[in-house]
């Protein structure tokens, strides 16, 4: 995932005057970019901000949702499926006009399910969510309800982490009051739910919600976050979201994590730290990992992290705030392999929807109105 896309019932358009440029800075020639893969554009349909987007990363389509404004101040809405090759609009999946409701996109989970997120907004604060499937992605239509068990008036929604390929995920909300956090399992496509599990540490349950991730060999939700930024030093809580017991260890970095990925089948993970220019990588089975610096390009720190389980990668934004930033390819010794630069992705990075078969990803770039309306992709 990812930063929390649902908690937005107004848009934000935000103007971005540099453009996306594609380019690789080749460490080694075997993972250089193949030339013959042309940097394609996704345009969202009405030219809107794009609020949340992800690929099938074993289909063809991806999904995302947009809000554009109206003249009188209302906006038109809509969630899409695209092409991964082409970036064409396949078809618009849902859509409302003149509304103050939005759609965000919360991914692609199981085999081949579109999420996505309704938020109803009443009085200019959102009142109520709901939830719609896209079962499987590529039928281009809304074919179900998820139901997570969460009560709209007491309750937020925070995120939803997925391994693509297995049918469980990991989901995260908190209490409007302070201060508690829970996560719980679930298996969207037959909406069934594990156990509420309510976490304990202060750490976890007060100031800057942690980041989640979702192990599905051994069925734990996977958390990081430290307080008290910039000198603290991060924690990583492993929740068995079967049998609900929670287990800690110290991790390493300092300051507000701010990315975090699990490749399922090591059981490697990697988060990237806010104060100190550094990715960690962590054996959970082990409860232990080590720690490099990151390339320096300003001094910024490394942003949002995804894992490639089939190349064994992690990919870790390095943004840059006003300028163009870069990817970082690492494999799970800590060895960079290869970055990418040119990606205009603000000071918070941008999601990475990548697709491990084709060595291929994209991310949110301005488009047409210089507002994060379109999606560019990368090789890697």
């Amino acid at each position: 995932m990812k930063v929390d896309r649902a908690t937005r019932s107004a848009v934000i358009v935000i103007v971005i005057a540099l453009a996306c440029l594609l380019a690789a800075i080749p460490v080694s020639a075997a993972h250089r970019p193949s030339p013959d893969r042309k940097t394609i554009v996704v345009q969202d349909k009405f030219g809107g901000q794009i609020f949340g987007y992800d690929i099938d990363r074993n289909g063809t389509e991806g999904i995302l949702s947009e809000a554009s404004f109206l003249p009188d101040g209302n906006l038109v809405i809509a969630t899409e499926t695209f092409d991964q090759k082409t970036g064409k609009i396949l078809k618009v999946v849902q859509k409302k006009t003149e509304t103050q409701d939005n759609f965000v996109t919360l991914g692609v989970v199981g085999s081949h399910i579109g999420l996505t997120q309704t938020q109803h907004v009443t009085g200019g604060f959102v009142s109520r969510r709901t939830y719609a499937v896209l079962n499987p992605l590529d039928g281009n239509q809304v074919t179900g309800k998820w139901t997570p068990p969460l009560h709209d008036k007491k309750q937020l929604f925070e995120d939803v982490e997925a391994d693509q390929g297995t049918p469980n995920v990991a989901v995260m909300a908190s209490s409007f009051n302070c201060c508690s956090r829970m996560v719980f399992g679930s298996d969207v496509e037959a909406n069934t739910f594990g156990p509420i599990i309510h976490l304990t540490d202060d750490i976890f349950t007060e100031g800057v919600p942690p980041l989640l991730a979702f192990d599905s060999k051994t069925n734990q939700a996977v958390l990081a976050q430290a307080q008290g930024a910039p000198f603290t030093i991060p924690e990583i809580a492993l929740a068995d979201l079967a049998g609900g017991t929670v287990n800690e260890f110290p991790g390493l970095g300092f300051g507000f994590v701010n990315g975090l990925a699990v490749d399922s089948a090591t059981g490697m993970a990697c988060t990237t730290t806010e104060t100190d220019n550094s990715a960690e990588f962590y054996n959970l089975k082990k409860e232990s990992g080590f720690l490099v610096e990151l390339p320096v390009i300003g001094k910024y720190s490394g942003g949002l992290v995804a894992a490639d389980p089939v190349n064994k990668l992690f990919l870790i934004t390095h943004p840059v705030p006003g300028g163009p930033g870069q990817i970082h390819i690492y494999d799970e010794k800590g060895n960079l392999l290869n970055s990418l630069t040119g990606f205009a992705m603000g000071p918070a990075g941008a999601y990475l929807a990548i697709n491990p078969n084709t060595r291929t990803g994209f991310l949110q770039a301005p488009g047409n109105n210089q507002n994060l309306s379109a999606l560019q992709s990368f090789a890697y």
